[in-house]
């Protein structure tokens, strides 16, 4: 419910003058009466009227209708008593403003029929003033059967437009969010696996200081490249968050398992020409997080990558022989996959873990072509 000094300050121009001519007029058909009785009658009425139109719009519940009711018998007899017909107005307005569709059908539809027949009942007993005043009677009546139904609206709509606007707000945050988890993903995947791989190469190294010292070198070679590539990719992907391919990613997982002693093997094509850059992408960030757990915690000595292709799905597979994720931990939330369960869910894919002998992953994503 709107304040009830709104109908002032929400309108520009001669509205608001209109509204001060409509409080003031009153006392002039009061004050045409000659009994002081009915004058002071009247004044008591006016005064009535306009605190009960202000604890309208103050009020809640059944208040409202009651407080309503009062102005809709006050207006009744100030046009029954000294023709004056305009406090039907301010109602209008007001029921306008109630919010509750069936108060406001209700409140309408009485007010409305009221003042009908106040108003021909003015005519049939024929007093002078409804006659001396009837053009602007006939406005007051297209008023009050426009009014309600306006306000209202517009009401409505400014409520939808509020909505609206903090829904907008709301997404806006939620797109935010969700654009620094991904990064933040997808700094983890690319920092993790190039940090894991430094690491190995540094520890294997270290082994073959004394024993290989040529060898040990090429490692630390090794160390220094991965870590300006690990470097490269985070630029890269603050910078403009690019895309990357399964089959460059594919060259990366032989270096890490090379370098863990894990042997690899590759099943189907990672040339994947016509798929959307968007699921490759998932994918190969889902097969960087995949290869990172097998070397972190399977213990296990082959690696097998399975890609298959259909018209409809894409599907990854990837397989240890290692102790198996489901048997040593139930929680995958430590293992990142909650994450490769959230990339695809993004894309429409979907994740399934097995364990059977070590660990099977199978990765699925919709196989939606390029165009060409």
């Amino acid at each position: 419910m709107n304040k009830w000094y709104q109908i002032f300050h929400r309108n520009t121009g001669l509205i608001p003058y209109v509204w001060i001519v409509f409080c003031i007029l009153p006392f002039y058909f009061i004050f045409r009466s000659t009994s002081p009785y009915e004058a002071a009658a009247g004044i008591v009425m006016i005064i009535l009227f306009f605190a009960c139109y202000r604890l309208s719009f103050m009020s809640k519940g059944w208040l409202v209708y009651f407080w309503t009711s009062v102005q809709i018998i006050i207006s009744i007899a100030m046009t029954l008593l000294f023709s004056y017909v305009y406090f039907s107005i301010f109602l209008a307005f007001f029921i306008g403003n109630i919010q509750n569709r069936a108060g406001f059908i209700t409140l309408y539809a009485i007010h409305l029929v009221s003042t009908f027949v106040t108003v021909n009942f003015g005519f049939a007993t024929q007093k002078s003033l409804f006659f001396t005043q009837f053009p602007f009677i006939l406005i007051s009546l297209i008023v009050i059967i426009l009014l309600p139904f306006n306000t209202h609206n517009k009401l409505r709509q400014e409520r939808l437009e509020g909505q609206l606007e903090d829904a907008n707000k709301r997404i806006s945050e939620l797109v935010k969010l969700e654009e620094r988890q991904r990064i933040a993903r997808d700094l983890h995947d690319t920092l993790g696996q190039k940090l894991s791989l430094i690491g190995l190469k540094s520890d294997l190294a270290s082994k073959l200081m004394k024993v290989e010292p040529e060898r040990a070198l090429a490692e630390m070679n090794d160390v220094r490249q991965t870590a300006r590539t690990a470097l490269k990719e985070v630029r890269e992907m603050v910078t403009k968050m690019r895309g990357t391919r399964l089959e460059e990613e594919i060259f990366r997982v032989k270096q890490i398992l090379k370098a863990a002693e894990i042997e690899f093997a590759l099943e189907g094509d990672a040339r994947l020409e016509h798929t959307h850059l968007l699921n490759e992408n998932v994918l190969s960030m889902c097969l960087k997080e995949a290869v990172t757990n097998v070397v972190k915690h399977s213990g296990a000595s082959i690696c097998t990558v399975t890609i298959e292709s259909s018209p409809t799905d894409l599907v990854m597979q990837v397989r240890d022989d290692g102790a198996g994720i489901a048997e040593r931990d139930k929680d995958y939330r430590g293992h990142g996959l909650q994450g490769m369960k959230e990339r695809l869910e993004f894309v429409n894919g979907s994740l399934d873990i097995s364990s059977d002998n070590g660990t099977l992953l199978t990765i699925r994503v919709p196989n939606v072509l390029r165009q060409m």
